[in-house]
Formats: structure tokens, sequence, C-alpha cells
């Protein structure tokens, strides 16, 4: 069983998942940096950030985040399952997870984005209820922007 909760960004298992899945999106892409960053303290409390790892059995196996992007609105960033653990609907309980950790601190919209060589991450988000928008963020690898009403 999985166990979704909040931790700070900067704690031993959010930057292993944060690390490993700006990894994956360096390989992915074949990218030196990410180009749309955030900084550890956006996605914490103080800033209107969060973030949200997935437990199993004692292990950080999911990942994810919330940004504040403007009043009412968060971006959700970083979104990470571990490659073992795929498969298994853990994405789609992460994203539950960070769209109920957006509405406990008041937001009213969340948005999201993904890239061309991620169709799955697309077919997630559309399933889930996100609708098309318009480039919001600048971010050159992004074929897909999303955003939901919560």
């Amino acid at each position: 069983m999985i166990e979704f909760r909040r931790e700070p960004a900067s704690s031993p298992a959010a930057r292993t998942l944060l690390t490993a899945m700006e990894q994956e999106m360096f390989d992915l892409y074949d990218m030196t940096r990410m180009p749309t960053p955030a900084s550890t303290a956006e996605l914490e409390p103080p800033s209107g950030g969060a973030y949200v790892v997935g437990w199993e059995d004692g292990r950080a196996v999911a990942g994810g985040a919330l940004k504040r992007l403007e009043p009412g609105v968060a971006e959700i960033k970083r979104m990470y399952v571990v490659p073992d653990a795929r498969g298994r609907g853990l994405a789609r309980g992460l994203l539950a997870a960070i769209e109920d950790a957006a509405r406990e601190l008041g937001y009213r919209r969340v948005r999201l984005d993904t890239g061309a060589l991620q169709p799955h991450a697309r077919a997630l988000y559309e399933s889930a209820g996100y609708d098309d928008v318009p480039d919001y963020n600048a971010n050159p690898y992004a074929a897909y922007h999303g955003e939901k009403a919560l």
C-alpha cells in the first residue's frame, strides 16, 4: 500500500526523487538544465508550495510538487515515479494527492505541462480531467499544457 504525505522539498527523500526526475528529463530530452526551474523554497509552504512523497514499505517511490503561480492557481511540477514502481497506478494516486494538497492550500485551479516524449503523462492528465490551455510558462519542451478546476 502507498501512503502519500507532504514533506519538505529539502528532505532527503524529496531531494532524491527530484534529482532522479531531473536526470530522467535531462536524458530523455538531451538537456543540461530544467527549462522551467523551481527552487526548493518555491516548493514549500511559506511560498505557497508543497511537495508530496509516496511511500511504500518505508521507501520513497513517487514524488511531485506544487508551485504557486498566482492567487488561487498553482502549477504541478516534477511528478515522478521510480522506474521499478511504474505501471501500478502510482502516478494517478500521486496526482490526486497533489491535487488534495492544492485544495488544502486554498488553490482553486492547477496547471501543468508535459513534453512530446511523455505521451503516457498527457494521457494521465487528460483522463484526470485536465483541459488544454495555452502555453503559460514558455517551457520549450512542453507539448501539452493543461488546467483543472479543483
